[in-house]
Order: C-alpha cells, then structure tokens, then sequence
C-alpha cells in the first residue's frame, strides 16, 4: 500500500536525501540518541529506565536478526508494502543507531558517573568511533558482525547493573551470574539457528556468537583488572571537611574553602591545627532494598613509595534515599603532604576518590563556612 498522494512527493524527497546522506544521518541518530536519553534518564534502578533498556535491546535483537536471515537472500519487496511498513526497512538502520545511541549513553553515566570525567569523556569518543567505523566503506562487509558485537556489548553492560540491583548486593558471585544471564540471548539466537535452520550456523558462528565471546572476555578480563566500575553504586559527591556533625537536616559540614574554588568539595587544601581532625565526607547511590558494606581507603603519597595506605574504614551501605546513603571517615593521625581517599568495595573495586593537601599551619582565630547535606 502506497502513502496517500498528497505526502507522496514530500516523502521521495525524504527518502532521496536520506539516501544522499545515509551515513550522516546514521551517525546524527546515534547521538540524537545519546542527547535525548541523557535528558530522559531517571534512576538506575527505576523501573521505568530497566523496562525501557530492555525494550531498547529486543528491538535491536529483532531488528539484526532479520537483518541476519536478509543477507541470505529473503529479500521483501518494499514496493508492495503499506508505506509505514517501508519506511521502517528503508530508515531501520538509523532506528537502531537510535536506540544505539541511547543504551550506550545510559550505560556511559552509570558505570562512569563516579570515575572521573575523562574516562567517560573517552568512553563516548570511542563509542562514536566505532560507529563511524562502521559506516565506512571498508567495514561495511562486516557491519553486522560490529553490530552484534556492539549489541552483546549493551547487553552484558544492562545485565551487569540489573543483576545486582536484583540481588540486593554486589560481588564477584553476582558479576559472573549477570555476564552468564547477559550472554543467554545471542546464545539462544545461534541454538535457534543452529536447530531450525542448520545451513546459517557457520555463519552464525562468525557473526554472532565469536563477537560475542570476544566481548565478555574483554569484560571479564576488565574485571578483573578492576576496571570495570562497580554498577549500581556510584558516589554523586565526595568532599574533605574540618568538622561534620549530624542535625535534623542531615549532616552539617564546616570548611574553610574560599568562594572562588567553587570545583573543590570542601577543603582540599586542608590547613591542620594542632587536634584537628581530617573528615571525608561522601553520598553513596545504591538501589532501593540494597545492603552492602564499603572501605574507606586512605594514602599518604611517599616521595619514595608513592602512594602508601594509611588506614581502611568499613562503613555499611543501605539504599533507596533518593539522595543516597551520606557517610564519613575520619583521620586524626595524619602528616603534611600529598592525600587521597579512595571508596572502595569489598573486593577493592572503587567507586569514588578526592585528593587533597594537608599542612600545618598556625594556632590562629579562624572561621568556618557551613553547608547542609
């Protein structure tokens, strides 16, 4: 079935531009993609977001496999098609680059959010350089392969947070427990094939299931090199402080910070007085109903050694407060020079970290600035 007659001409000159800049186009869906889920992203464990990811992810399953069993030559005339119908096979590609764009921009702020932002800078340069790649010709006979392998990729990096949102708590256990139920969709396409349509299974092999493997090898070899961050917690803020002291409000913190370093949290040039205390003080995200226990890891930087740990602090976790679970070390035997405080989970994965100077100055009058958290 055609388009009415009268959008008929207006939709030639569509599809005639799109097909002039298909490549463009692609690579503007992907990060439309990107910007619009950046806006729309609720909560990682809002029912709303995993729903819509997963929605996200069968879509994009559907769509590669149909792709898959075209390039064998079933081959649907869209002539004959009722025309939105049409559209969705001519504009298909830019529709999953779409849907692309917004897992991979989902997935960029939960597992970097609490990495620094160069990482997740870097994480999103080379995400849209793949798709780049992609549309280069040179690639363009191994654009499925790419494209299952950038699929296994969205799908172990959504089971890899759902799990342990799931359980209720992180964990090596968890984290091979997700990598297996992330794997299971492409495993089940390539049992399908290989049951029902044994002449693909060769190709299905090369096209599915070896990118696949190769993606969570990466993963797991990722984890344990301890670079993959430990999705759903991250640390929204984190801050050296002179005094924390809990109010009805909530936790009121004395710093000494001058207005005009407003990207510093509190005081990371910290100036000791005798009997001072040296607080950090951190907001945790973690999922509703989760429970778990975090190290509060401090290092005094060695000229010689580099960075040598001081002291480690276990602090247990809850989750659900919108805010997230508010939390502080304290260090009362420290020395002049260079520091970090690094959060870490129990199996040393870290989560969040703030330098900072120490030195000792004076016994002089001094002032605090207060904020509330």
């Amino acid at each position: 079935m055609a388009a009415p007659a009268f959008i008929e001409p207006h939709v030639n000159k569509v599809h005639a531009y799109y097909e002039k800049h298909e490549h463009f186009i692609s690579i503007l869906f992907f990060i439309g993609g990107f910007l619009f889920d950046m806006v729309m992203l609720e909560r990682i464990d809002s029912p709303m977001t995993i729903g819509q990811q997963g929605l996200y992810l069968f879509l994009i399953l559907a769509g590669l496999t149909q792709m898959f069993f075209e390039e064998q030559g079933i081959v649907h005339d869209t002539n004959k098609m009722f025309f939105l119908k049409r559209w969705f096979y001519e504009y298909r590609t830019a529709i999953l680059h779409f849907f692309f764009g917004t897992l991979l921009n989902g997935y960029t702020l939960f597992f970097f959010k609490s990495s620094s932002l160069i990482v997740s800078f870097v994480f999103m340069l080379f995400m849209i350089g793949l798709l780049v790649l992609n549309e280069s010709h040179r690639f363009k006979k191994g654009e499925l392969t790419f494209k299952f392998g950038l699929l296994s990729l969205c799908l172990l990096c959504y089971f890899a947070y759902v799990t342990p949102i799931a359980a209720g708590s992180i964990g090596p256990i968890v984290f091979v427990l997700s990598m297996f139920i992330g794997s299971l969709p492409l495993v089940g396409l390539g049992w399908w094939i290989q049951s029902y349509r044994p002449t693909l299974f060769e190709r299905a092999k090369k096209q599915i299931l070896v990118p696949m493997g190769v993606v969570l090898i990466c993963f797991l070899g990722l984890y344990m090199v301890r670079l993959i961050p430990p999705v759903p917690l991250s640390i929204p803020f984190i801050g050296v402080y002179h005094t924390v002291e809990r109010v009805p409000e909530g936790f009121k913190l004395g710093h000494e910070k001058p207005w005009w370093r407003f990207w510093q949290n509190g005081d990371q040039e910290f100036h000791a007085h005798r009997g001072d205390k040296v607080y950090v003080f951190f907001r945790i995200f973690s999922p509703t109903h989760f429970s778990d226990q975090v190290l509060v890891r401090w290092y005094w930087k060695d000229n010689k050694l580099g960075w040598t740990q001081q002291d480690s602090i276990p602090i247990k976790i809850v989750g659900g407060r919108i805010e997230g679970f508010r939390g502080y070390g304290i260090k009362s035997n420290y020395q002049p020079g260079e520091w970090k405080v690094q959060v870490e989970t129990t199996d040393q994965r870290e989560i969040g970290r703030v330098y900072f100077s120490l030195d000792i100055a004076p016994d002089e009058p001094r002032t605090f600035e207060y904020q509330v958290m």
